[in-house]
């Protein structure tokens, strides 16, 4: 691979979405900087950086002799308010200071429930904790493009599934329980479609719009495929499995006794509304304006399911 190539840096390169983009960047011939703060799990030759995003100078450091940024990283929900504007604020440094475009991975908390598709120009008004926090995000990464501090493009999904994402609502938890043949709890009720993106057509979104110069200082939905109800997606992931499926839908009763000994769960919270009603998104302003088609959600379980097997042997050996 030719040093000369343009640099493609990766913060957030160990969570789900960070790691499916290095993969994909990898993929293509790309020259790859991982960026975590710990040790990642990367493709061979790629490079990998250790940094902490809530050091301005680390992030700085992770992101020097890039032309492309993709800000993919995460924490914990409860840091959400204190870890996450610093980590914009250093990534926006760090994109500028390089001189290299900045794509974020966003997600949907900032706009009112709606049971109608969700579309790009619905205004931002949050109901939730996360939901601000998401706003301000944004509000802070377009100003800095108005601003001519960094060139900025936004891809925006749903909540997000597959091969290596762990934290998430169809994560480890959902497809541990499905691979080992035990009840799979679904928030909410069974059977009000939810929209649902496999991860590799997320990383392949904000691919696109680190290079096509149309794609700045927009916002992007990522398309996905059908929204299917939890019912149908346990299913699914059951007859990729080989089993049968056992759902169970989990209340907001139940949610909130649970939260009392799981972290995620008590967050999740104050989220129920996306799954008690329909939660739908529009992805045509992307699709008319770079083309693709979302991943089948029976291929998209087929994959993640084959991941979480070779990930945790033992549940393979036990069917």
């Amino acid at each position: 691979m030719s040093s000369t190539q343009e640099l493609h840096a990766v913060l957030g390169a160990r969570g789900g979405v960070g790691h499916a983009v290095v993969r994909l960047l990898t993929e293509q011939g790309k020259r790859v900087r991982a960026v975590s703060r710990g040790k990642a799990d990367v493709p061979a030759g790629v490079e990998h950086v250790a940094a902490d995003l809530l050091q301005r100078d680390q992030a700085l450091a992770a992101c020097q002799g890039a032309s492309v940024v993709y800000h993919c990283a995460g924490v914990p929900y409860n840091q959400w308010a204190t870890a996450f504007p610093a980590m914009m604020e250093h990534a926006i440094a760090g994109a500028s200071t390089a001189g290299a475009k900045l794509v974020y991975a966003d997600n949907c908390y900032m706009y009112a429930p709606t049971a109608q598709p969700m579309t790009e120009d619905l205004p931002s008004a949050p109901v939730t904790r996360k939901g601000r926090v998401r706003q301000r995000l944004t509000e802070t990464l377009l100003a800095a493009h108005a601003q001519g501090k960094v060139r900025v493009a936004i891809g925006r999904a749903t909540d997000f599934y597959g091969p290596g994402v762990v934290t998430s609502t169809m994560g480890d938890r959902f497809f541990t329980a499905l691979v080992a043949g035990k009840r799979v709890e679904w928030l909410g009720t069974l059977d009000q479609p939810h929209a649902m993106t496999f991860v590799d057509d997320f990383a392949r979104v904000l691919i696109t719009l680190g290079t096509r110069e149309e794609a700045l200082g927009g916002v992007w939905h990522v398309p996905a495929a059908e929204p299917l109800t939890g019912r149908q997606y346990i299913a699914l992931g059951a007859e990729a499995a080989g089993l049968a499926a056992r759902p169970m839908a989990i209340s907001s009763v139940m949610v909130r006794l649970l939260g009392l000994f799981n972290p995620l769960l008590r967050e999740m919270g104050e989220l129920l509304y996306e799954y008690n009603a329909p939660y739908l998104i529009d992805g045509s302003k992307y699709l008319s304006a770079f083309g693709g088609t979302p991943t089948a959600h029976r291929e998209g379980m087929r994959q993640t399911v084959a991941w979480y097997r070779a990930r945790v042997p033992a549940l393979a050996a036990a069917t």
